[in-house]
């Protein structure tokens, strides 16, 4: 912390060095910079290189403020200062901070999380018991760096929600942890939620936060967040509920993301061929690529589509291929198709 620079070779194998890399929208590296000994400078150093860039809302009546600074400064240097603390020096890496030019940082060290799980740090009030690097974290802690209570990584997730922003990410692995950072709104109806439902759980939050980005939730996630109707859809599709889309005004979102009834599907087929005798695959698929659900993905909307055809000509006997050796199927009624 408070080592001159040419005194890291007494820590060999170990490496006391902090990389800044600033990277475009394209992800290609656009500068850098790498700092050794003392930290306690050099990480304000690192800090000053991060853009200090505003980040302006859109415009929704008095929700949003006009402009804030696109990062928190105490959720830079936490992040940062956690790396420190938290860095196995002996697997001889570099701390880094990449700034992505298209709204995030990312903040990465070297070494398990011993915590375990975000999840863990987040639900309970009680520090960690143990550390890898204590002297160093009894250092930093008189430096007032860090803190030993277990609510800095709390505090930063509370920084994002604060600002509607999307929730920290943890990448986990067994040597090593990345830390994402979003300064921006990725979705603008989610970013309404908060605002406008502030009784959530920051545990509830990170697991709404889950389906914005269209990760994966646990089967206890799912049914907390069925049990308060707030979301609603299939596995893995989920989509906020109509409970929160009545409350914030989402009322379109939320018929756009409902599946139909099938019968509604068929019907629309079935009036298409009556009204021009056959229908072809594309003719089907734009009729009802931009009528299926929005939680589904192209590639899922089309098997749906596929699956309809089936059902209508394998068990309905309703429609027909009239070209089956081509590769192009024509479909018409059937014969028995009855009104």
């Amino acid at each position: 912390m408070l080592g001159r620079p040419e005194s890291e070779h007494f820590i060999n194998p170990a490496i006391a060095k902090i990389r800044w890399i600033l990277k475009d929208k394209d992800n290609i590296e656009k500068d850098y910079v790498v700092l050794s000994c003392p930290f306690l400078l050099n990480t304000e150093e690192i800090y000053r290189k991060i853009r200090k860039v505003k980040y302006r809302y859109m415009r929704d009546g008095s929700l949003f403020p006009e402009e804030i600074d696109q990062y928190e400064p105490y959720v830079i240097r936490e992040a940062i200062n956690n790396c420190i603390a938290h860095q196995d020096y002996r697997l001889g890496g570099h701390i880094n901070v990449v700034e992505n030019e298209d709204g995030y940082l990312t903040f990465s060290n070297l070494g398990n999380f011993i915590p375990g799980t975000v999840e863990r740090v987040i639900s309970e009030d009680a520090p960690e018991e143990h550390y890898r690097n204590p002297f160093l974290a009894t250092a930093m802690l008189n430096l007032k760096m860090v803190d030993t209570i277990g609510s800095g990584i709390k505090r930063m997730f509370n920084y994002q929600r604060q600002r509607f922003f999307p929730m920290p990410d943890y990448q986990l692995t067994e040597n090593k942890v990345v830390v994402k950072v979003t300064g921006k709104v990725l979705d603008l109806e989610y970013a309404r939620v908060l605002a406008q439902i502030p009784s959530l759980s920051l545990e509830e939050i990170m697991m709404l936060d889950k389906v914005q980005k269209k990760m994966e939730l646990n089967e206890a996630e799912i049914k907390r967040l069925r049990d308060k109707k707030l979301i609603e859809g299939r596995k893995p599709n989920f989509f906020i509920s109509f409970s929160i889309a009545k409350e914030t005004g989402q009322k379109a979102v939320y018929i756009k993301n409902r599946a139909f009834d099938k019968d509604y599907y068929k019907r629309l087929i079935i009036d298409f061929i009556k009204k021009y005798n056959k229908a072809s695959r594309n003719d089907i698929d734009n009729l009802l690529i931009d009528k299926i659900s929005d939680v589904l993905t192209d590639v899922q909307k089309r098997n749906k589509i596929r699956n309809l055809l089936y059902e209508m000509s394998k068990k309905d006997g309703t429609i027909f291929n009239a070209s089956p050796s081509t590769a192009n199927p024509e479909w018409k009624l059937s014969n028995i198709f009855k009104l």
